[in-house]
């Protein structure tokens, strides 16, 4: 029979115990990660996370920043060798992560930093990080 499992909490349920199997629930639980930045939850996290897992992505969330104002979506397809499909694709992954704010502009489309958001993403990462 396994020892002690440690108890800790995720995605809003509490994990492990005293005589429990490895991922047993114990109890249920609103709150999160102790002591996490509650302005941001793990679905969050885990969007976010999803967004930036792509190199282009993170290519284009850095042209974007560099940008002072709005970024037309033509730009970013230039910057690239990528169709414009494709470009689109990872543009709506990000607006959908909530990382950038989109406006239609006529028959194109802008974007620009959602620096909110991000914030929120860089400082529980830093929180992570101790």
């Amino acid at each position: 029979m396994p020892g002690p499992v440690p108890v800790g909490t995720f995605d809003g349920r509490t994990w492990g115990g005293q005589g429990s199997g490895r991922g047993a629930i114990v109890s249920k639980k609103i709150d999160t990660f102790v002591g996490m930045n509650t302005k941001i939850d793990t679905r969050k996290i885990e969007k976010i996370s999803k967004a930036l897992g792509d190199p282009y992505r993170i290519k284009i969330m850095e042209a974007i920043k560099k940008e002072p104002d709005w970024m037309q979506c033509n730009t970013i397809i230039e910057m690239f060798n990528l169709a414009q499909s494709t470009v689109s694709h990872h543009l709506k992954q990000l607006v959908d992560a909530d990382l950038l704010h989109y406006e239609k502009d006529g028959r194109c489309s802008r974007y620009k930093i959602n620096k909110e958001a991000f914030g929120e993403y860089v400082a529980f990462l830093k929180q992570m990080g101790g």
